[in-house]
């Protein structure tokens, strides 16, 4: 790893000397230029000179949001500095999509292994998304239970016959809108008849015959969320 220069900002004194620790005796390449527990000490430093790397704790004096403010700055005004986050918000999952979509290069947990010098190296070299082991284990979490849920919404897509607007229809069924309201949807190509039709049509699909009396526009919905025809977490209008 070739030598360069880093700003840490932290706000919390005693996590700052465990992290300057770490770079005096793990990664003895780098070149601490300066170190800030605040906004309004960060740039001085930055305009005086430019670090490679800036190594940015998110929660800044009981604020969640200034770190990513911070980060998106930094990103526009000096995109050759590399932006490696260093957080103790280890619940705060929005946060972390916040940071990455202002750019940060990746996000180190303060938990588990912390901050390693294979980390360091990553995003030296370029890398980006570079996780600690506590965050991949949270990413690969969500992504195996999103395939998980992609999976039985497809099977039960193709089980039970479940078209376009089929789906159009509970989904919108699921967020209130009236019979007349969806019919009046952009490029839906039914009247209100025919989608009382199609409530029955389903009905049939989705109970089994025994259960199919007094089925109202509720229970269906309940029914299509239970089989993972429509997504409670990706309910959304189409355009009107």
């Amino acid at each position: 790893m070739e030598p360069f220069k880093v700003i840490i900002v932290e706000d919390v004194k005693l996590e700052l000397k465990g992290t300057e620790e770490i770079f005096r005796t793990d990664i003895p390449e780098a070149t601490i230029i300066g170190t800030a527990q605040n906004e309004s000490e960060l740039w001085p430093l930055m305009r005086a000179e430019q670090p490679d790397l800036l190594l940015l704790d998110l929660g800044l004096g009981g604020s969640t949001t200034i770190g990513v403010d911070i980060c998106r700055q930094v990103r526009h005004n000096y995109p050759k500095t590399k932006v490696l986050i260093f957080t103790g918000e280890i619940l705060n999952e929005r946060l972390w999509v916040d940071v990455l979509q202002a750019g940060a290069d990746g996000i180190i947990l303060k938990t588990g292994e912390l901050l390693t010098r294979n980390d360091v190296r990553l995003v030296m070299d370029g890398r980006r998304l570079v996780f600690n082991q506590p965050i991949l284990e949270k990413i690969v979490a969500r992504f195996k239970k999103s395939v998980v849920s992609e999976t039985r919404r497809t099977d039960a897509v193709i089980d039970y016959d479940i078209d376009e607007y089929d789906e159009r229809f509970l989904r919108h069924l699921a967020l209130g809108y009236t019979k007349d309201m969806i019919a009046a949807l952009k490029g839906m190509p039914f009247g209100v008849k025919s989608l009382e039709k199609r409530q029955v049509d389903l009905v049939n699909r989705l109970f089994p015959q025994n259960e199919r009396i007094g089925v109202n526009a509720t229970r269906l919905v309940v029914k299509a969320l239970q089989l993972h025809i429509i997504d409670l977490e990706r309910l959304e209008p189409d355009e009107e």
